[in-house]
């Protein structure tokens, strides 16, 4: 049994908590100077809506198991993550379908894959098909989305929820996109070179914001007439970013962290099977990678990433050194921020959520330990956050 006095990293406040066994079975507040030379905090657990594979797992494959799906979730929870959403990419729809369905029934086959799997993420096939802007994708299964489309997709997630990325200057998208929030399936736009007309009817018919921005584009554009000044220009969209150093340099996402400003900003790993595993060479779907010790997810002969191998409790600290904020902000656009800006869900799923995380954290901001932990009902800390936290 432990006894330590650590911070919350909601709200800040001190307190004093029994470990037993990887869980938290008391808690106690404190006076607020009795944390002034701790270095130990307690979060609630990340949230990454974009996870292809996981711990040497790819998710696009129909040979993985249950048990391969439950080792990348404990991976993701090690690593910092309780709530991930699967995600697959573009693939021919009937074969998407199917893996959809192939995992839905895996995950109802385990409880606890239950409480970890906060939905699903489709990343195609909707998507630009021109060069560059399809990325990693294959631009030969690219199609436009049509209401059937939809109609499939929601008999086969039923109430679960889903994100789906597609570019609106697709045939048919704005219409899509509007029959899908109605439907209660969240939109983002992504893998485009859309018009400014375009990317604005689609955050009219309720697209809520950008996919991996500043990637799936080509590595030349227009100066002045390209998607990124377009994206930019668009109101009442958040975008995510992956915070790795590789997809965007510092000076990229400092300046879309300041243009887009820190409330509608969330981070993503898009991270695939080699995160959370040792460099080697991967899958990604039909895509062989490979991946050395830098992290770097490449095509061999491409100039295309394919995901990438970012662990997310990685991501935070890497993001609040390359945007020098506090890694706590950092924190909160890796956890909170997802919630609202993806799915509009409360942040209270998870602050209620019983996976969180003990860190010991430097005065620099250096991360020197971190352990997952479970909230028994005994120390009900959701409980302790102040109400007066600012709004997402």
């Amino acid at each position: 049994m432990r006894r330590l006095t650590v911070r919350h990293q909601v709200s800040h406040r001190p307190l004093s908590i029994t470990v037993e066994s990887g869980k938290v079975t008391g808690i106690t507040e404190l006076p607020h100077h009795s944390t002034e030379n701790t270095e130990w905090w307690i979060a609630p657990s990340l949230v990454d809506i974009q996870v292809n594979g996981y711990a040497g797992v790819d998710f696009q494959r129909d040979t993985t198991t249950a048990e391969d799906l439950l080792n990348a979730a404990i991976t993701l929870q090690n690593d910092g993550c309780s709530l991930f959403c699967p995600t697959l990419i573009t693939a021919e729809w009937r074969t998407m379908l199917h893996q959809l369905q192939r995992l839905r029934t895996l995950r109802d086959s385990v409880p606890e894959l239950k409480q970890r799997l906060l939905g699903w993420h489709l990343e195609g096939p909707f998507l630009s098909s021109e060069p560059g802007f399809c990325g990693a994708h294959n631009p030969s299964l690219m199609i436009d989305p049509t209401s059937e489309h939809l109609d499939e997709l929601k008999d086969v997630v039923g109430d679960d929820a889903v994100l789906l990325t597609l570019a609106p200057e697709r045939h048919n998208a704005i219409a899509f996109i509007e029959k899908a929030a109605q439907r209660s399936i969240a939109v983002s736009l992504g893998h485009t070179n859309a018009s400014s007309e375009q990317l604005h009817s689609a955050a009219q018919a309720g697209a809520r914001s950008f996919t991996h921005m500043g990637n799936a584009i080509p590595q030349q554009l227009h100066r002045h007439n390209n998607v990124l000044w377009r994206m930019l220009d668009t109101p009442c969209i958040a975008s995510s970013l992956i915070p790795d150093g590789i997809h965007l340099p510092g000076e990229v996402i400092r300046t879309l962290w300041k243009a887009f400003g820190a409330d509608r900003l969330y981070f993503t790993t898009d991270a695939m099977a080699a995160a959370g595993a040792p460099a080697g060479v991967y899958t990604i779907g039909a895509l062989e990678v490979e991946v050395g010790e830098d992290q770097i997810v490449r095509q061999p002969g491409k100039p295309h990433f394919a995901g990438s191998a970012l662990r997310p409790i990685q991501g935070v600290f890497r993001a609040a050194e390359l945007l020098g904020i506090a890694w706590q902000d950092a924190w909160t656009a890796f956890s909170r921020a997802p919630l609202s800006h993806a799915f509009r869900l409360p942040h209270e799923v998870v602050l209620h959520n019983p996976h969180w995380q003990l860190m010991r954290v430097a005065s620099n901001g250096s991360l020197l330990h971190h352990e997952p932990v479970i909230m028994t009902s005994q120390a009900p800390i959701h409980s302790l956050s102040p109400s007066h936290e600012p709004k997402l």
